[in-house]
């Protein structure tokens, strides 16, 4: 990827600027378009295929980067330096045409073959960000095509979650280019409604009903109803937007990572497409400065990380290649929702997004500890380092049971940052706390937030055994997190454990890129290192730390540290529910129910 020289002067943190972004937007562009079949309707990227098939994958491969071309295009007034959009008007007369070599899958209910829905409206917002110079020269045969293509998304059912705003995107499409009726009208509404009872305040929707916040919140369920708004000239959510960020804006870490957690982390920088959303439409509580730093310092981070492989092509994966961090719906294509993030090239070369300097992000000032009780997160802020403590995230759908799977390891964990990974589901999991019956460890589901204020956060669960009786009578495991500089600390009560139950408690998985520790304080009685030879999303091998002990103690604590450097002394003392942490601040743990007193 050619890159132009860093302006450090502009861009003290990262030296990136609104060329750097251009650069690696066409950079990503033509590695792809050398996979592309003979009339460009399909991208056939090389790797493994998804679960949905490689002429969906084609597909994919081509909506996603036209995706990016859009926002490359709209954002310079229509300039093409490279010819991008005679390729995708071929591509889609041919995606569009009947029974043609390079036909289009056609669009289907989400459980039977649903993931060009979610392509369709790449393709819809590709088409109304470039309207003036393709759609509006195309000919009206092959714009009957891709509206009717187009449609198959407002006639089948979306997945029960972001899906809906699929056909919303599409609708809002048709409309725009006066093909709107009473079907585009009744997708649009559906997905607003959906989307009022998804939202649970604080600037967080709910991935679908039940409680999956995640990532999806700022590529997805903010994303699409704030750019319709934007792009028709009106204002549709940007107040929850503004809200989202205020929180959003600490999941950064100061090497510009984004916390890895949630599923479908492989769209990498996509996760800031929020940030660049704010700052174009105008919905950010944050200087331009610092929305730059976030943008440039997630792009970088990235690019700096083998993310681009040798092809020039967004592999499957975190940094590098890494298939823990992938689902079964993930293909070769699937990397480039990254597109998202180039939203931030709608703001033009004289916007302030652009001319700011850049200023420190969040997680550069000083220790920060912010609560919030709607998704259930305690954000830790130290050193540079982020973490997420998870007391109210779980993605199991209302539907399910407590047993409908096994450890998720991409929800399942007490916590996540941005410098470590979760381990792989064959390995010891990291950050977990187990409740061991007959040798078999428990995981953890669903969660049901107990509270969180100021520096807490609480939950409690049901173990569930993946072999055996899948759950004990009566067990019940509360935890609480409080957080204070580099330290954490876990308080996990359990109640109704059978006779010769143990527990085990462990830390921060880390290799080379940080050091954690684990300090047993009350109800533990042994201790050691555990490994997982999986490694995960930022190190090939990993090591963590752990507590064990009998389940009829009842009441454990610990002390878990996680840093960039060498660990801080940390004298601190626990007596009579009563903490003192390193420097001497003192906190009071409640019982009933679990908490902060």
């Amino acid at each position: 990827m050619r890159l132009p020289p860093e302006d450090r002067d502009l861009s003290p943190h990262t030296g990136y600027t609104r060329a750097h972004w251009e650069a690696a937007a066409d950079g990503l562009l033509e590695a792809a378009w050398r996979w592309s079949s003979p009339r460009g309707a399909f991208l056939d990227l090389p790797g493994r295929p998804s679960k949905s098939g490689v002429r969906s994958d084609g597909l994919e491969g081509y909506a996603r980067t036209f995706l990016a071309a859009a926002f490359r295009i709209a954002g310079a007034g229509g300039a093409d330096p490279n010819g991008l959009l005679s390729r995708y008007a071929e591509g889609l007369s041919a995606g569009t045409a009947r029974d043609g070599a390079e036909s289009w899958p056609v669009i289907l209910d989400h459980f039977t073959q649903g993931q060009p829905m979610v392509e369709s409206a790449s393709v819809a917002l590709g088409l109304r960000l470039t309207r003036p110079w393709l759609w509006d020269r195309l000919d009206p045969e092959v714009q009957d095509r891709a509206e009717e293509w187009l449609r198959g998304a407002l006639r089948h059912v979306p997945a029960p979650n972001n899906w809906y705003l699929f056909p919303f995107t599409v609708a809002g499409f048709l409309e725009s280019v006066g093909r709107g009726d009473a079907e585009t009208a009744s997708a649009r509404g559906r997905a607003l409604e959906l989307l009022e009872t998804w939202y649970h305040g604080q600037g967080w929707y709910s991935d679908g009903d039940g409680r999956a916040f995640d990532h999806y919140n700022g590529w997805a369920l903010h994303l699409y109803p704030v750019l319709d708004g934007y792009l028709a000239g009106k204002s549709l959510h940007g107040d929850r937007l503004r809200e989202h960020l205020e929180s959003f804006s600490l999941l950064f870490g100061a090497d510009g990572s984004p916390i890895h957690f949630g599923r479908s982390l492989t769209y990498r920088f996509a996760a800031a497409s929020a940030v660049g959303l704010g700052a174009v439409t105008g919905s950010t509580p944050l200087a331009l400065g610092v929305s730059r730093r976030l943008l440039s310092g997630s792009l970088r981070y990235f690019l700096e990380r083998a993310a681009v492989d040798e092809n020039g092509l967004l592999s499957l994966g975190w940094h590098g290649p890494h298939e823990p961090t992938l689902q079964s719906y993930s293909g070769p294509g699937s990397p480039y929702w990254a597109s998202k993030a180039f939203v931030c090239l709608l703001a033009g070369a004289d916007h302030p997004l652009w001319t700011s300097v850049e200023e420190a992000a969040p997680s550069e000032g000083p220790d920060r500890v912010l609560a919030l009780p709607e998704p259930g997160f305690l954000v830790q802020s130290s050193g540079g380092i982020v973490r997420l403590h998870n007391h109210g995230s779980d993605h199991v759908r209302p539907f399910e049971g407590e047993v409908a799977g096994d450890d998720d390891p991409h929800y399942g964990r007490l916590a996540y940052s941005t410098h470590t990974g979760p381990t792989s589901a064959g390995n010891p999991a990291d950050n977990h706390f187990a409740v061991v019956v007959a040798g078999v460890r428990s995981v953890r589901r669903r969660i049901h937030p107990l509270g969180a204020a100021e520096n807490w956060a609480a939950s409690w669960h049901r173990p569930v055994f993946a072999t055996g009786s899948p759950m004990v009578p009566g067990l019940r495991v509360e935890s609480l997190t409080v957080a204070r500089g580099v330290h954490e600390l876990r308080v996990h009560r359990v109640i109704g454990a059978p006779p010769g139950a143990r527990v085990e408690l462990t830390g921060w998985a880390t290799g080379a890129e940080a050091v954690s520790s684990l300090r047993p304080l009350q109800g533990w009685t042994d201790e050691d290192e555990v490994v997982a030879p999986q490694g995960t999303a930022y190190t090939a091998w990993a090591r963590m730390p752990r507590l064990t002990g009998d389940a009829s103690a009842g009441l454990f604590v610990a002390l878990a540290t996680l840093s960039a450097d060498a660990l801080p002394d940390t004298p601190t003392t626990f007596t009579d529910l009563t903490f003192t942490w390193p420097d001497g601040v003192t906190t009071h743990l409640a019982l009933e129910p679990l908490g902060v007193s």
